[in-house]
């Protein structure tokens, strides 16, 4: 079937040429770094490009989770932090869902709002700024219907002040109506609203299921969102990562810093607050703790940081393109460090022996579905 595309989606199916990267000076003085194609891989068949690396936005105005289970004008500023300083270094890929913050999750308000009124902020002093912008459609039970797919994304488009999204994924698969779902997905990219579609916690069967349906309608699945770090390697062991590799289907990592545990920042005695601290517990950090250092040790190497050593091995996996969550500027600087450079083979294959010794977390249910 062909596709009918509107103009304000078209950029993502038109060829352009590749340019050097370049830095420029903003009104305000600070320098930002233009990534161009060089660097930017393509979202799975699709002709979509994105960084290497992007930011993931679930803990903007979340209170259920992130924050403390507070939101306040601090975290809305360093937030706000957080993006510009992604743009500057070159991260220009930002993931959001309609749940994150939003009321149904008890949040302060919505990561969709935040993300978009940075983007029109950003664009105020900087027009020439590029960004791609990935969100999620909630599959709640009282869903039901390809209809229900475009009625949520525009509500989505509204909140984030787009005329369309780059990237619009199923957050996980329903109890039912997947089949619907996945035409929903398909009438938003023939209809102009979205550039590419993926899904996320899809199991292998699943993920094999929405490819087929969607390659009827001529339309490629872009990627699969998924929990994957160097400690959480499910997709390794549940077949999810080698059917994304056989498929052309880009595998985007959430967690790639196992929410923290990972970035040498947390030891026994002082363990991640909030929720986080029932999962990585004193326990859990005590045997992660020789990880840790041998990170740090190799780290020290390349003048790396653990964060950057620990996202660059999830870019070594190929085919991967991890979002890991900034809430301040600080974080999302050192993001930008963690590409630009390679792990050896051997210390990438090192650093898995060594975190196979470690008995991973719980993960995100529906991954079993």
């Amino acid at each position: 079937m062909a596709l009918h595309l509107s103009s304000a989606c078209f950029s993502a199916f038109s060829g352009s040429k590749v340019r050097a990267v370049r830095a420029v000076a903003s009104e305000q003085g600070s320098v930002s770094v233009k990534t161009t194609d060089e660097g930017k891989v393509k979202l799975g068949g699709s002709e979509l490009k994105v960084t290497k690396l992007g930011l993931g936005a679930w803990s903007w105005g979340d209170t259920s989770y992130w924050n403390n289970f507070n939101w306040d004008d601090r975290k809305l500023k360093a937030a706000k932090s957080a993006f510009d300083a992604s743009i500057d270094g070159g991260i220009t890929f930002f993931d959001t869902a309609e749940v994150y913050g939003s009321r149904m999750s008890f949040g302060a308000i919505s990561s969709e709002t935040l993300l978009g009124r940075f983007i029109k902020e950003r664009k105020e002093r900087d027009p020439d700024f590029e960004v791609a912008v990935a969100t999620k459609y909630a599959a709640l039970p009282w869903r039901i219907g390809r209809e229900s797919v475009i009625s949520a994304l525009k509500d989505s488009l509204s909140r984030l002040e787009l005329s369309c999204v780059d990237l619009y994924q199923l957050h996980w698969p329903g109890i039912w109506g997947n089949e619907g779902y996945i035409d929903g997905l398909a009438d938003a990219v023939e209809q102009g609203l979205v550039k590419a579609v993926g899904v996320s916690n899809y199991s292998e069967k699943r993920l094999r299921e929405a490819y087929d349906q969607l390659k009827k309608r001529g339309i490629p699945l872009a990627s699969n969102q998924v929990n994957y770090s160097l400690i959480y390697r499910l997709p390794e062991e549940n077949g999810v990562k080698s059917a994304c590799d056989e498929l052309g289907i880009t595998l985007i990592a959430y967690s790639p810093l196992a929410q923290g545990a990972l970035t040498g920042k947390y030891t026994p005695n002082n363990t991640p607050t909030g929720p986080r601290g029932s999962i990585y517990t004193p326990e859990f950090m005590t045997k992660l703790q020789p990880l840790i250092n041998r990170i740090k040790e190799i780290g020290e190497g390349y003048g790396k940081t653990p964060t950057q050593v620990v996202l660059n091995w999830l870019v070594a996996q190929e085919n991967v393109v991890p979002i890991p969550g900034a809430r301040n500027a600080e974080q999302a600087q050192e993001f930008a460090g963690a590409v630009g450079w390679k792990l050896s083979n051997e210390e990438v294959e090192e650093l898995r022996s060594m975190a196979s010794q470690v008995k991973p977390v719980v993960g995100f249910p529906v991954e079993k579905l």
